[in-house]
């Protein structure tokens, strides 16, 4: 099925179920790339993703890798319903007479849709990152884990004192990251897809979908990740001992390049490849097997005016 031919309920709801299915299943890393993006040299709790990992079952159990995951969960669905969906009306506005679209245009599209998303990202970060950060705080003071979203006292603080723009901190940041990602992501997605079509009139095989979406996403990842690691540590509200603040981008890019190198940039880098590149992988899977025309097939509704 061309993209063409998808309804705009049909894109939402195969991005939604998409974000769903793959945050379940990558969690536990986007957990590890928090907590090492946010160590401090000196400090080190985690010596790589698997000790982290490990250390983080032992300390606070099972689901305690799944910390944060609510929030995650509840706002995904929205995150990746505004990021395929927005891309693909901007691909289909810009293309012309049914041509194909130029790298700069696809690029430009991506664009937009990074730009359409941090409405919701931003925010989820935001919160996600408090809850997955209590372990490493915790560990690195040698204190029992106490924190749920209840007691989330720097958000409830920052909520009071700024309101809703509160939850906007580290919006630059977060449009560093996710701007140039989308931009890398799609049309590199789409060209390498479009490898795998037997024709052009044909879709390609479901499992080509999926490794291009792998492919593209853990390229654009690590691309983007120094991005990745300043917006972390910039909506990072509660500090360890002995751990600078940031007044901005630019305040935070210039701390760390003096204090910790520019390796400091990369750190997390494979955690987050790892995360994006399934993540990605399911998305364009669900997106193009078009779960949500099935769904929107078969619902109450088209039954009924059938």
């Amino acid at each position: 099925m061309s993209q063409q031919q998808i309804s705009l309920p049909a894109k939402l709801i195969n991005g939604g179920i998409a974000g769903i299915v793959g945050v379940t299943c990558v969690f536990p890393i986007d957990l590890a790339k928090t907590r090492l993006q946010n160590q401090r040299p000196g400090q080190q709790v985690y010596k790589s993703m698997m000790d982290c990992l490990v250390k983080t079952v032992r300390s606070e159990g099972y689901f305690g890798m799944y910390r944060g995951a609510a929030v995650n969960l509840t706002l995904v669905t929205p995150e990746k319903a505004i990021k395929l969906a927005a891309n693909d009306f901007f691909r289909q506005h810009l293309a012309k007479d049914g041509k194909g679209l130029t790298v700069f245009k696809e690029m430009l599209a991506g664009c937009g849709a990074g730009m359409c998303q941090v409405i919701v990202t931003t925010p989820m970060e935001m919160l996600k990152i408090q809850l997955q950060d209590a372990g490493r705080l915790a560990a690195q003071q040698k204190k029992p884990i106490m924190m749920s979203p209840t007691k989330l006292v720097a958000t409830n603080t920052l909520l009071h004192t700024q309101g809703i723009q509160g939850l906007y901190k580290g919006l630059g940041a977060t449009l560093m990251r996710d701007v140039p990602f989308s931009m890398v992501y799609f049309p590199l997605f789409a060209n390498l897809n479009r490898l795998g079509k037997p024709c052009p009139e044909e879709s390609s095989p479901f499992y080509w979908a999926f490794l291009s979406g792998c492919v593209a996403g853990s390229t654009a990842a690590v691309a983007v990740n120094p991005c990745d690691v300043v917006k972390t540590r910039l909506q990072s509200l509660t500090k360890g001992s002995n751990e600078e603040t940031y007044n901005g981008v630019v305040d935070c890019v210039s701390k760390i390049m003096r204090k910790e190198g520019p390796s400091a940039f990369l750190k997390g880098a494979g955690c987050r490849a790892l995360v994006i590149a399934p993540l990605f992988g399911i998305a364009q899977v669900m997106y193009f097997v078009g779960i949500g025309e099935y769904i929107l097939d078969n619902s109450p509704l088209s039954l009924l005016s059938a």
